[in-house]
């Protein structure tokens, strides 16, 4: 009766678990919303200082191809960015990453990764002055340009005259990258002093945005002071308005998505305010604010700012660092097994260079990986077969010294010693393969290498979920069904091959051999959703599990005849009992 109670309440919290995982999901990372219906004017100030990034918001959402015909407008052309500069305002709000595709589809187009204002993915970055004693360029000014397109090797200078007496120059180059760096300066030529506090500042919606989650952060970001900072996210920023980062001096700051990042990075030792602020529900603004400068007459004054706006890879991100940003490989929310996860990636990326299949790359990883680990797991293998093997020790010990704690923990002890058996050795072999293979799950996640990489058949994209669904006889039928019922091919075998790990593992407890026999298929259906190349990675590790456990059984025979002996006995004692109750 015990049993069947236990068993039964074990089937109820899978029903749970499996049925409540949509709905948390939903509910604690709801899907963006699109269009977004309105966009704020970007007023506010800039300490809450009095930076004006923006016109008054339009009534409705603006068209992206009418917002990016405006003839006031510059090109950017660079090896790997191309967009435009809007000269009103000196926004740099059109920006397409032209090795990362939209969709999967070969003639999606490249990324769009900043829009202008109104759009629907509105995305850009401003550069301007606030301060007293002049009038000062704001988001209405019309900048004039030295020149009609930036491009690497090939700077271009937007410039505005105030006529007062103050020349206002933003210097603008753009790297073989994703940097651009804009040189701001104001010359006084007038007959007094004036006061200026350069900013720069990147807006955006979160309408667009990747799920902020547990295991990767999508949001606001930074390094301030010595630490990397993930947060808040968005929701959190709405509801306190301003967030002024502790920690320190503005390293850099900006949004993080899973694959993209636009970032700003102070000039060095300018001591800058940096902040994040919502400036309404779904539009979000980081701030670089440096401190006010008194120019007298005759006299300028310089800042530099640096602008990411790209993919997140690491080696990009690295190399950049390696320059001089301080910790802007952290855009990658690596998490606390970094250490692993770096070589982990690289590797991924140096079988991927020499196959050209990511799926295969995958396969070939999760297969270093496992023959790396192997013997450890063949040391706790073997530390569970010799437990197993001197149980029957242990049980006449147990039973002799079963009034007396103390020395029945030292008889055990002494038993251990005599047999040479460590018997933390298993766990620890255990724990020492968790944070290698957590590493390896997230490099996965993390990498933006496995974005729109096919694999075979059906499989066009293993950063999406697997689309061969069953429920709508894999595309036939016109409807999605919900996430956690989206079953495909590589989640039905993920149920199968971690159900038949489960029954190679020396359990003899019938209620949970009953909850082993459960689990695989509640998590097939909690896996479902999950990136393809993910799924492909389970499957190839039950695969290798299985493997791993035929052969550990080859080579310790005594374990499997143990645990089919116990087996047995719990079978037989099982069964008189149900006998004697009837």
């Amino acid at each position: 009766m015990d049993n069947n109670r236990n068993l039964f309440f074990a089937v109820l919290l899978c029903a749970l678990l499996l049925f409540g995982w949509d709905a948390a999901v939903n509910y604690l990372y709801p899907q963006p919303e699109t269009p977004v219906e309105a966009v704020a004017n970007g007023e506010g100030a800039a300490g809450n200082a009095e930076i004006d990034t923006g016109n008054v918001a339009p009534a409705g959402p603006v068209d992206l191809a009418e917002a990016l015909a405006s003839p006031q407008r510059i090109r950017i052309d660079a090896p790997r960015v191309e967009g435009s500069i809007n000269l009103v305002g000196a926004r740099i709000d059109d920006i397409e990453l032209k090795d990362h595709r939209a969709t999967v589809d070969d003639d999606s187009g490249p990324v769009q990764l900043f829009a202008p204002q109104g759009t629907a993915g509105q995305h850009f970055a401003q550069f301007g002055w606030v301060g007293e004693g002049a009038s000062l360029p704001d988001a209405n000014t019309v900048w004039q340009a030295d020149g009609d397109t930036l491009s690497a090797g090939s700077p271009v200078t937007l410039s505005h005259d105030n006529g007062e007496g103050q020349q206002f120059r933003i210097a603008l180059s753009i790297d073989e990258n994703y940097m651009i760096t804009a040189q701001q300066t104001v010359a006084n030529t007038g007959s007094g002093p004036i006061v200026a506090r350069p900013f720069a500042t990147v807006t955006r919606t979160d309408a667009l945005a990747s799920l902020d989650t547990w295991l990767a952060h999508s949001g606001p970001m930074g390094v301030f002071g010595d630490s990397a900072d993930y947060g808040p996210d968005y929701e959190d920023l709405a509801e306190e308005g301003v967030v002024n980062p502790e920690g320190g001096t503005t390293r850099w700051i900006g949004f993080s998505d899973i694959y993209w990042l636009s970032a700003l990075v102070p000039q060095s030792g300018s001591n800058p305010d940096g902040a994040f602020r919502a400036l309404d529900d779904t539009t979000f603004r980081a701030d670089v604010i440096y401190q006010p400068a008194t120019i007298g007459a005759g006299r300028q004054v310089t800042r530099t700012t640096q602008l990411f706006a790209g993919a997140k890879e690491s080696a990009v991100l690295d190399a950049y660092e390696d320059g001089g940003i301080e910790k802007f490989g952290l855009a990658i929310d690596w998490g606390w097994f970094r250490w692993f996860e770096k070589p982990l990636l690289w590797l991924l990326r140096t079988l991927f260079e020499a196959v050209g299949n990511f799926g295969v790359a995958i396969i070939l990883l999760t297969v270093i990986v496992r023959g790396l680990m192997f013997p450890i797991a063949q040391k706790g293998f073997a530390s569970m077969a010799a437990m197993k093997a001197i149980q029957p020790k242990m049980k006449v010990l147990q039973e002799r010294y079963k009034d007396d704690k103390q020395r029945q923990q030292q008889e055990m002890s002494k038993l251990f010693k005599d047999e040479g058996i460590n018997p933390l050795a298993g766990c620890l072999s255990m724990l020492l393969q968790i944070p290698v293979f957590f590493a390896l799950y997230k490099v996965l996640i993390l990498a933006i290498e496995m974005r729109h990489q096919p694999f075979v058949l059906w499989i066009e994209d293993l950063s999406a979920p697997d689309p061969a669904m069953i429920l709508n006889l894999f595309g036939l039928l016109p409807f999605t069904p919900p996430s956690f019922l989206g079953i495909g091919v590589l989640a039905v075998l993920l149920g199968f091959t971690m159900w038949l790990t489960f029954q190679l593992n020396p359990v003899t407890d019938p209620v949970q051999r009953q909850i082993f026999n459960i689990m695989p298929w509640v998590l097939m259906f909690v896996m479902a959703p999950f990136a393809a190349g993910l799924l492909l990675y389970w499957n190839t590790s039950n695969i290798l599990t299985l493997a791993q456990q035929k052969y550990l059984y080859s080579k310790h025979p005594q374990l499997r005849a143990a645990v089919e002996k116990e087996r047995a006995e719990k079978e037989r004692d099982a069964a008189r009992a149900k006998e004697e109750k009837a």
